[in-house]
């Protein structure tokens, strides 16, 4: 039985100055070996020929536009390769490399004012002998002479068994407590989006002078039989009154005296971010943008660096300068990428995904998908046809292009391939005048044209605001359009 690990170990510091010395023996890093599978799909990827006679494609006209807005520049802590983690070591590291036995594991980035901290990776047990729990802890650490203050905003992390496993969920579940969730991506940006903060974070903490905290020191716990594996998805939303540097690192439990596991101490951390080098086994490096023309398929790569944007924005009107959005004409429909990517742009043009500041050599060039990153969109609906039209607004899961064709490819049924897991919060005025709020769980398939989220019969001239946010679930494949379509009814 594992023992009971405390969610924080914030009661942990040290009293000598960090960093402490170095040892003179390096430590190697791990080899290089593929991961389980890529982060994306190859471009315009065709049904296996086994599934063709049972699946049509359905094109749907329809135009696409580029999203309004843009990312803010709010710096994202994005740790999500090696997604599965079998040795120990330095999952991701903004601190400077002096005096660090492998320099090239540190990116040298300080956070200061408001920054996120998204991470997911996945432990497995080598063989049913071999299950002594992977730690992933956090390392915060203050560089100055005087006491800096984290506000802890929102935050959650939880393992996919127990706390969020990937049950089977109908494809449109109205979730008003949030209590719907598919594993743990979909359940920390449902926690996230509500504003809440999990468990025993603290709203604040204050790291003494040139001193580290531990800021997570979570187990990833794996078992003797199928599946032997677990993950752990986190966002964090954190702001610093002063510069900081973080540290993921990955350690199996250290084993006490009669063999049984224990949590490591700060001081462990601390040795381990000093002494080690890059966790592995590493995944796949990227396709080299300058030669995506070279290559029949492409590596996009999973995220290890800082990537630049929490939020994004948008007014979706007909111009700049309008303050409404026409609805389309009766029978028609328009659509706005969403966490759009290079190869993946649905013929606009537009690449949605994050920059990287600072990254590793092997990772994605760009933070594809955005992971956690939010959404909020308004759309000021206004009825300029002459008479009473049907108006849906939806999220649907095309089959990924990037040239235009001038409309979008469904399949039905939709492929057996979740391409989106997780909640979505509709702001509107229904028909009868009231303002309503609610929240969706979807799980959509490769191909699917989706459900409505709402449904508005608007008399002309009149006007609707409505409101979709969300946060770009983990566990989620790249990328989605957002459809206001007008039904052609008779």
């Amino acid at each position: 039985m594992l023992p009971l690990f405390s969610f924080l170990t914030l009661a942990q510091t040290i009293a000598a100055p960090f960093p402490l010395p170095s040892p003179s023996v390096p430590t190697p890093t791990p080899p290089k070996v593929p991961p389980p599978q890529e982060i994306v799909p190859p471009q315009d990827e065709r049904l296996p020929p086994q599934e063709v006679l049972q699946r049509q494609e359905i094109f749907e006209p329809q135009e696409l536009r580029p999203l309004p807005g843009k990312l803010d520049t709010v710096p994202v802590f994005n740790s999500n390769s090696p997604e599965m983690v079998l040795t120990e070591g330095i999952l991701l590291s903004t601190f400077p490399p002096e005096g660090k036995v492998v320099p090239a594991a540190h990116l040298n980035f300080p956070f200061q004012g408001r920054f996120d901290l998204f991470s997911h990776h996945i432990a497995k047990a080598k063989n049913p002998s071999e299950t002594r729990t992977l730690f992933q802890g956090v390392l915060v650490y203050n560089p100055t002479y005087q006491p800096i203050t984290i506000d802890i905003l929102q935050g959650a992390s939880y393992l996919t068994r127990p706390d969020a496993q990937f049950v089977e969920l109908p494809s449109y579940v109205d979730d008003p407590n949030g209590r719907v969730y598919a594993g743990p991506g979909s359940r920390i940006v449902n926690d996230v989006l509500r504003g809440r903060r999990q468990g025993n974070w603290p709203a604040v903490m204050v790291i003494p002078p040139r001193q580290s905290w531990m800021l997570m020191n979570l187990p990833i716990p794996v078992g003797s039989v199928v599946p032997s594996s677990n993950g752990r998805s986190t966002l964090l939303r954190l702001r610093s009154n002063g510069p900081v540097y973080l540290a993921s690192l990955a350690m199996f439990a250290p084993l006490n005296p009669d063999k049984s596991e224990r949590s490591p101490t700060l001081e462990e951390w601390q040795t381990l971010l000093l002494n080690g080098g890059l966790s592995g086994p590493r995944d796949i490096p990227p396709t080299p943008m300058e030669r995506l023309k070279d290559y029949a398929r492409v590596i996009y790569g999973r995220v290890a660096g800082v990537a630049l944007g929490s939020e994004w924005k948008a007014n979706l009107t007909d111009s700049p300068k309008a303050d409404s959005l026409s609805i389309p004409k009766r029978g028609h429909a328009f659509s706005y990428g969403l966490s759009t990517l290079y190869q993946g742009t649905f013929g606009t043009g537009q690449v949605q995904s994050a920059s990287l500041l600072v990254r590793y050599a092997d990772t994605a060039y760009q933070a594809h998908g955005n992971y956690g990153i939010q959404y909020s969109l308004t759309l000021p609906l206004q009825n300029t046809t002459g008479q009473r039209q049907t108006v849906t607004v939806a999220i649907q899961t095309p089959v990924k292009q990037d040239k235009a064709r001038g409309g979008l490819l469904f399949f039905t049924p939709p492929e057996d391939r979740i391409f989106f897991r997780g909640p979505v919060r509709v702001r509107y005025t229904d028909d009868r005048g009231a303002p309503q709020t609610r929240y969706i769980h979807l799980i959509l398939q490769r191909g699917q044209e989706g459900a409505p989220l709402l449904t508005l019969s608007m008399p002309k001239g009149d006007h609707r605001l409505v409101q979709v946010d969300f946060l770009y679930p983990p566990d989620s494949t790249p990328p989605q359009v957002l459809t206001v379509k007008t039904l052609n009814e008779s």
